[in-house]
């Protein structure tokens, strides 16, 4: 495993939405992991002030790929959205070497 790039998604999610979101993110952290090219981790990670997901992948080409596939716009954004109170921000990093 080599996570040579991250792909960063901040969310403005309210404590009362939370578990919802919760359970987006676990239901489909197995199918990223398993389907999703150069994924290689997904972590959740929680705030007072937002919630974030931080994926890890081989390459930012494959992290920038992932936001157009179905089970990204589908699934994953269509589930979170409805939670939501601001649009979410996103960001590619490149590890360094």
């Amino acid at each position: 495993m080599a996570v040579n790039a991250y792909l960063e998604i901040t969310m403005k999610i309210p404590a009362e939405n939370r578990p919802a979101a919760a359970e987006v993110f676990f239901k489909y952290r197995g199918p990223f992991l398993e389907t999703i090219e150069g994924a290689e981790t997904k972590s959740l990670l929680v705030r007072d002030e937002d919630v974030q997901v931080l994926h890890g992948f081989d390459s930012a080409e494959h992290a920038k790929a992932y936001l157009s596939t179905e089970l990204f716009t589908r699934d994953v954004a269509a589930g979170l959205s409805p939670l939501w109170s601001a649009d979410p921000e996103i960001r590619i990093f490149t590890a360094a070497a």
